[in-house]
């Protein structure tokens, strides 16, 4: 791989060229926010801004001349709905005094005011289409509103007649005497008659005559507008003199004149109403499928067990996730995932049946236990391979033997006062924490590592604001020939200048950007910041020193990473050949997402790649010979075990691994190089480029380019 490349000598330097720009970007975004909401990002207007800048100094300076280019980009301004008022005044007042004042543009002020001109033309066109187009639309909407209102009319009254059909309510209209007008079928089925026998009866008759007198008043309060609404206990005389105890929801219709009309009255069965609150209530509070109580009864259950439980002995609290659960239902079928977690909840409860306790479904595969302990309860351990065991039992679905193992969170023994929401917290990051350390893992809950973890957390939670804000930044380090230390290139590194923490480095800021899933967004920016920033290198000879940036494990599985590497190129300006992707080995070996693809696509667009933190193990080797790379990174965990054992036969291995790399075809670059020494034993195994220390600190500014 050639990491030097060509280089124009006649691009200005960020004084006269980049910085003009981005001023009268900044001023143009200012100016155009201050008059008129436009639902963008700043930053996406800022970028947006300076393409359209572009387009305008490109026909300034055509051969041609043609305002094409410029015209079009007043359209761009009404689609990215920057029509406030005054818009256009400050757009040409803005244009007209700063495109003059750019050295690149400096003699072209007939042509800046032809363009600008064209610009205001192409705004002034689009922003009259569009108001027409507005005008269109409203006139259309009002023509649908009035054929809608027609259509729901009938429509409403087709449904009423549908609803009172189906309804398991008894539904009764009467007039204003409470003679009975309408009633559906299930009225009659609550008293026991048919429904057409209804019509015509006083409804005060059929309610019992302790009540009536009461119904008789709350009906005269709605007539009068003291009442909008009346719901109450009744009881109706069922056609065999039995009562039906009903609940009882009226109201008033009005005509089209405001002017009392009819009564309805909804009749809910009491006796069914309990039932289906009953089932209603069970349903909410255990799991459909296993029958287990769900999570929110299992809390209410944990605070009850906190309140009683014995002094000496606590509580105990297990949080079980299955391992490859999904495999089940993936390749058994979902008949098959249902009846596996019937059993496993089955056993779950078999193992602590001699206990008082509680097993509970949670979500998706995971299951939580309370143990209320005694002094005879299981230790943890021994509960915990009880579980492992019942889980490890073969379940046969249609002839299929299936079985899981798991993982398990612990809380033992917390303190009696502790809230129980708090708890199950705990247990849920034990288990995550189980869950990293592999299959069939279990741990006991630790606070001093849950503090860490909540502090990581909160760094990640806060990192938005902190972009947001400018405290995180792109920094650079030099990328350096191990034969002479001469500059070879630059690498893009983040940079987060916490106020409190101080600064944080590029790896804590990547591993807290992927915790949130930032990276990808975060990462597009770095990359395009970067890119800018090393087109506009003050110095620059024609010969082009590189960018490498290096990809999170995300990044390089990201389905859109060509398409973020296009517009950061596109942005800066900078060749594909002038960028060096760098692709995390681990994430290549494993297959991850569409690493593999991402690595033959970025090949095809011409954007070298290396294998970043190489190992020494052969199979690492294989991925140079399998993949399209042009370099490799040996990470800094090789460079620091060399240094501490210089005479292992660890050692000794790892000086052939430059040599094998560049017979595969690629170029070794060694990261974490801090001495002379280690740049020495590097170069002598046949090692290419170095970063670290050695060559110089990671800066805020590019290092210097020797004319």
């Amino acid at each position: 791989m050639n990491l030097r490349r060509e280089q124009d000598d006649t691009a200005p330097s960020p004084d006269d060229g980049a910085r003009e720009l981005l001023i009268l970007t900044r001023k143009w975004a200012y100016l155009l926010s201050d008059v008129g909401f436009i639902p963008i990002a700043r930053d996406v207007l800022e970028q947006e801004l300076a393409a359209l800048v572009d387009e305008v100094c490109a026909d300034v300076l055509g051969q041609p001349f043609d305002t094409g280019r410029a015209r079009a980009a007043g359209v761009r301004l009404v689609e990215l709905d920057a029509v406030g008022e005054g818009t256009l005044e400050r757009t040409v007042d803005v244009l007209g005094k700063g495109l003059p004042a750019l050295s690149a543009l400096a003699g072209a002020g007939e042509r800046i005011t032809l363009c600008v001109g064209a610009l205001a033309c192409g705004y002034a066109a689009a922003n009259r289409d569009r108001s027409l187009r507005q005008q269109e639309n409203i006139k259309l909407s009002l023509l649908k509103a009035v054929r809608d209102a027609r259509w729901s009319l009938h429509e409403s009254e087709a449904r009423f007649d549908g609803v009172a059909t189906a309804s398991a309510n008894g539904i009764v209209i009467t007039d204003l005497d409470g003679v009975v007008i309408r009633v559906n079928g299930a009225i009659g089925e609550i008293l026991g008659c048919a429904a057409d026998e209804l019509t015509g009866r006083d409804l005060f008759d059929i309610v019992h005559p302790d009540f009536s007198r009461i119904l008789r008043e709350d009906y005269a309060a709605l007539l009068t507008g003291r009442r909008t609404r009346i719901k109450q206990s009744q009881q109706l005389v069922r056609d065999d003199g039995d009562v039906a105890r009903v609940t009882l929801t009226a109201s008033l219709l009005r005509d089209g004149d405001h002017a009392p009309r009819q009564f309805v009255t909804v009749v809910e069965d009491g006796t069914e109403l309990v039932l289906l609150q009953s089932e209603l209530s069970r349903q909410a509070l255990h799991d459909v499928l296993t029958g287990l109580p769900n999570r929110q009864f299992f809390g209410s259950r944990l605070e009850g067990a906190l309140q009683r439980a014995d002094q000496r002995h606590g509580i105990t609290l297990f949080h079980l996730g299955l391992v490859a659960f999904a495999e089940v239902g993936n390749g058994l079928g979902r008949r098959a995932a249902e009846r596996l977690l019937t059993a496993i909840a089955q056993r779950l409860g078999g193992v602590v049946r001699m206990e008082r306790s509680m097993v509970a479904k949670f979500d998706g595969d995971e299951f939580g236990v309370l143990l209320e302990n005694t002094a005879t309860t299981p230790d943890v351990a021994t509960t915990v391979a009880a579980f492992s065991d019942a889980l490890a039992e073969v379940t046969y679905v249609d002839g299929q033997g299936v079985a899981v193992t798991g993982c398990v969170g612990v809380v033992h023994r917390p303190a009696l006062d502790s809230d129980p929401a708090e708890l199950l917290r705990a247990a849920d990051v034990a288990l995550r924490r189980a869950q990293r350390d592999g299959p069939g893992q279990w741990v006991l809950y630790d606070v001093d590592e849950d503090g860490e973890d909540r502090r990581a957390h909160a760094l990640a939670a806060a990192m938005p604001g902190a972009w947001e804000t400018g405290e995180l930044t792109v920094r650079y380090r030099r990328l350096a020939r191990l034969a002479d230390g001469g500059l070879a290139g630059v690498e893009a590194r983040l940079h987060w200048e916490h106020p409190k923490l101080g600064p944080l480095p590029h790896d804590r800021c990547v591993d807290l950007a992927e915790r949130t899933g930032l990276i990808l967004t975060l990462g597009a920016w770095a990359l395009s910041t970067a890119g800018v920033r090393v087109r506009w290198w003050p110095g620059r000879r024609a010969e082009r020193l590189p960018l490498l940036f290096g990809l999170s494990p995300n990044q390089a599985a990201d389905a859109d990473l060509i398409a973020r590497v296009r517009a950061a190129l596109g942005h800066s300006g900078l060749r594909p050949d002038e960028l060096v992707l760098g692709v995390p080995a681990a994430t290549v070996a494993a297959g991850r997402g569409d690493t593999v693809a991402n690595l033959a696509a970025l090949a095809d667009i011409g954007v070298p790649t290396y294998l970043d933190n190489l190992g020494a193990d052969p199979s690492d080797i294989a991925l140079v010979e399998d993949h399209p790379v042009h370099a490799v990174r040996v990470g800094r965990g090789l460079v620091t075990r060399q240094t501490r054992a210089p005479k292992s036969p660890f050692t000794t291995a790892l000086a052939t691994l430059p040599g094998l790399v560049r017979e595969a075809g690629a170029k070794v670059i060694v990261d974490g190089v801090r001495t002379p020494a280690q740049a020495r034993w590097w170069r002598a195994a046949g090692a290419d480029l170095g970063l670290g220390h050695h060559f110089g600190r990671t800066t805020a500014e590019l290092p210097t380019v020797s004319p």
